[in-house]
C-alpha cells in the first residue's frame, strides 16, 4: 500500500522546487502554489461558527447576544472562505452548528426554552445537543430558514474547494433534548424508554429510578453570573433522574461533572458488560464493506440506529465528514457499525475522533474504522512541554515513535477549542512560539494538521466571557475574538487591521501550509537527524524517491549555531556538489561537506526560526 501511494505521489507531481525568483533573487516568503489535482495532506481549519463573524467588541462578561453580538452562517462570505483556503485548508470544521441548549428565547418559532440551571454560559455548550436534526437558531439571519442558510454555507464552502465537517456528540445529549425538526416517524431520544429500569438494551438513557434530578450547587458559581432569569431558580424538572454525560450516576451530579448532559446507552450494562455482538478478530484487517456486512441482520441497541439515521441525514444535506466528540466513551463496535454505514454511502467521508487513551488508538482505527484520531497525550502534550522549556526538544521524537505505525491517522494540532491559546500566559505567552512548533507539527509526518481560527494571527484568548476561564476562547458565551476581528476587518476579511507582527505571523502560517504539496511532505518517511551544538534544535529529514526535505527548527529565544550530521544512507541519493536552499525562510544556500562517516552541514538559526532545506536540482 505504501509503495503504491509513493508511486502515485511521484506520478502526480512533476516537481520543481525553486526558492528563487525569475531574476535569481531570494524571496522573503517561499510560497509553493499546488498544481491542480496535486495531492496534499488534509488541513482542517476549525472555526467556532458563532464567534467567527462577530464584529462586536463589547465583550461584557456574561453578556447577552444583543450586548456582545454573534456571527452568522452568512458571515462566511467569499472573502472569508478565500482567506481560509489560503492557509491550505482542505476541510472546514464548523463547530457549534447543531442546535444545542442555549439561554435565548426562540419559543415563537416552536422551540422549547432551555433552563439556564442546566446550560453552561449564555450561548450554551455546543456539546449539549438539543436537536440533532436542526441547526443553532442563533446562527441564522432568518430563524425560520436556518436549515436553508446552513445548506447555502455548505454550497459556498464546496464552491471554494473545501469540504464541510460538523460535530457529532454520540456520548451524550442535552438534558432538555427535544427535536422540532426531526423527520416524520423519527422518535426523540428517550421517548420510548422504560424509565422504571436503570438499564434496558433499547433504552436511550440510563436512569436513577424513583429519584429526581437535583441541580448541582457550588459556593463559587452563580448561574448566568448572578444575572436574573425567570427559570434560574436552582430547579430542573427531571423525574426519574438520568445518568449524567460523563457517567455520573448520582441524581445530584457534581459541579465539575457534565451536568448539562445525559449519557447515551449503547447497550453497555451498568456492570460494563455488553449487550451486543463483539467484532471477530479477523475484521481488524478488513475494510468498511466487510464491517458493514457483519452488522447486517444483527439485533442492536436502539441508540445505534438513531445515530446512524442522524448521520445519513447530514450526509444527504451535503456534509462531508464528522468530528466525533469523546469517541472513546462509546464502544468501538458501535463505531464499526456507524462508520461502515457512512463509508457505504460516502467512501471519502472524513471521520475524525477525539480519543485520548493511547491504548485505544489502534482499536478505534482498525476496528472502529476511524480515519483520524487526536494526537494529544503524546505529540501535542510533548510539543507544548518543549515550547514551555519543560522538556528537551529531542523528546518530540519519542512521542512520534509511539505512533509511528499509525502516524498517517494521527491528527496534529497546537490549538483547538479545548486547549489554551499559544499566546496565553499559561501556555507560551507569545504567539511566535508557535512558529517552530507549527513547522515541526506539520512537517514531521504524514499526519493531517488542524488550525484553530485566530491561531494564525496570535489570538491570546484573554477575554472573560463568563462561564469558564480565559486562556481558551470561550465556547459557552457570546464574545468577540480581537485578533481574529482585526483580520476580519468588519467583514472584509482582508487583514487590514492586523498589526505588522500579526500579518507576518499569518504569512508564515501560509508558507508552512503551502509546503503540504511537496511529495516528501505528503508521503515521505521521516528520519531523525543528529544535531551538534544545541539541545533546543529539532532536525529531521523526510524522504521519498529521490527527494529529501531537511527540517531544522530552533525552540530557543536565542540564536543557535548548529551542525547537522548525515549518515551514508541519508546522503546516498544526494549530490553533495549541490547546495541546499531554504523553502521557508531566508537562510542562505547551505553546502554539504563530505567526511569519512557521511556528511554534514552547518547552519545559524535565529530565535524561534526554522529552515526547510532541499536541493535546487530539478530531478527531485
Amino acid at each position: 500500500m505504501k509503495k503504491t501511494m509513493y508511486a502515485l505521489l511521484l506520478l502526480c507531481s512533476a516537481l520543481l522546487i525553486n526558492a528563487c525568483t525569475d531574476d535569481g533573487k531570494k524571496t522573503q516568503a517561499h510560497v509553493i502554489v499546488p498544481k491542480k489535482n496535486e495531492l496534499t495532506k488534509p488541513v482542517v481549519y476549525q472555526v467556532f461558527t458563532r464567534l467567527f463573524g462577530n464584529v462586536n467588541t463589547e465583550n461584557k462578561p456574561w453578556g447577552t447576544i444583543e450586548q456582545n453580538g454573534i456571527g452568522k452562517f452568512a458571515d462566511f462570505n467569499d472573502a472569508a472562505l478565500k482567506g481560509i483556503k489560503e492557509l491550505g485548508t482542505t476541510h472546514i470544521w464548523y463547530t457549534g452548528v447543531l442546535h444545542h441548549a442555549l439561554v435565548g428565547d426562540y419559543t415563537q418559532y416552536g422551540i422549547t426554552q432551555d433552563d439556564p440551571d442546566v446550560v453552561k454560559g449564555r450561548a450554551g455548550s455546543p456539546y449539549a445537543i438539543k436537536d440533532y436534526y436542526d441547526v443553532n437558531p442563533d446562527l441564522a439571519i432568518d430563524v425560520v430558514n436556518r436549515l436553508d442558510e446552513f445548506s447555502a454555507l455548505i454550497e459556498r464552502t464546496h464552491k471554494h474547494g473545501m469540504k464541510v465537517v460538523i460535530d457529532i456528540v454520540p456520548n451524550h445529549v442535552a438534558r432538555n433534548y427535544h427535536s422540532v425538526a426531526k423527520p416524520k416517524g423519527v422518535k426523540d431520544f428517550g421517548e420510548q424508554d422504560d424509565t422504571s429500569k436503570v438499564y434496558d438494551k433499547n433504552n436511550n438513557f440510563y436512569y436513577v429510578p424513583e429519584q429526581s434530578f437535583q441541580v448541582p450547587s457550588s459556593a463559587s458559581y452563580q448561574v448566568l453570573g448572578g444575572n436574573s432569569h425567570p427559570l434560574a431558580d436552582g430547579f430542573f424538572d427531571e423525574t426519574p433522574a438520568k445518568w449524567t454525560g460523563n457517567g455520573a450516576r448520582s441524581p445530584k451530579p457534581d459541579m465539575n461533572d457534565w451536568y448539562e448532559t445525559v449519557k447515551i446507552n449503547y447497550g453497555v450494562k451498568p456492570d460494563g458488560s455488553y449487550d451486543f455482538p463483539t467484532l471477530p478478530k479477523e475484521l481488524e484487517n478488513q475494510d468498511y464493506r466487510a464491517h458493514y456486512a457483519f452488522w447486517q441482520n444483527k439485533e442492536l441497541p436502539n441508540s445505534w440506529y438513531k445515530f446512524r439515521d442522524i448521520i445519513l441525514y447530514w450526509l444527504e444535506k451535503g456534509v462531508d465528514g464528522f468530528r466525533y466528540d469523546m469517541a472513546e466513551m462509546v464502544p468501538v463496535e458501535f463505531w464499526s457499525f456507524l462508520n461502515s454505514s457512512i463509508k457505504m454511502q460516502k467512501p471519502d467521508a472524513f471521520l475524525l475522533a477525539e480519543v485520548y487513551n493511547p491504548q485505544m488508538y489502534r482499536p478505534y482505527i482498525y476496528q472502529g474504522k476511524m480515519d483520524y484520531l487526536y494526537d494529544k497525550v503524546g505529540f501535542y502534550d510533548t510539543l507544548k512541554a518543549i515550547m514551555q522549556n519543560r522538556q528537551p526538544a529531542k523528546t518530540i521524537f519519542d512521542a512520534h515513535t509511539q505512533v509511528a505505525d499509525i502516524e498517517q491517522h494521527m491528527l496534529h494540532f497546537l490549538e483547538n477549542h479545548d486547549e489554551q491559546r499559544i499566546a496565553s500566559p499559561d501556555f507560551a505567552g507569545k504567539a511566535i512560539w508557535g512558529k517552530p512548533a507549527m513547522v515541526v507539527s506539520n512537517l514531521i509526518s504524514r499526519a493531517p494538521t488542524l488550525l484553530y481560527f485566530g491561531q494564525e494571527v496570535g489570538e491570546d484568548g484573554s477575554e472573560n466571557a463568563g462561564f469558564g476561564s480565559s486562556t481558551r476562547t470561550s465556547i459557552f458565551d457570546y464574545i468577540g475574538v480581537p485578533a481574529h476581528q482585526a483580520w476580519m476587518n468588519n467583514g472584509k476579511f482582508d487583514g487590514a487591521n492586523l498589526t505588522p507582527e500579526q500579518s507576518s505571523l499569518r504569512q508564515y502560517y501560509k508558507s508552512i501550509m503551502a509546503l503540504n504539496s511537496i511529495p516528501a511532505v505528503v508521503g515521505g518517511d521521516m528520519h531523525k537527524l543528529s544535531v551538534v551544538g544545541s539541545e533546543a534544535v529539532v532536525a529531521f529529514v523526510r524522504s521519498i524517491g529521490h527527494q529529501s526535505i531537511f527540517v531544522i527548527s530552533n525552540f530557543s529565544e536565542q540564536t543557535q549555531s548548529i551542525t547537522v550530521t548525515l549518515n551514508k544512507n541519508q546522503i546516498s541519493k544526494l549530490n553533495t556538489t549541490d547546495a541546499l536552499h531554504d523553502l521557508l525562510e531566508d537562510h542562505n544556500d547551505i553546502w554539504i561537506t563530505k567526511n569519512a562517516n557521511g556528511a554534514s552541514f552547518t547552519l545559524i538559526l535565529n530565535a524561534l526560526s526554522s529552515a526547510v532545506l532541499t536541493k535546487k536540482a530539478n530531478d527531485e
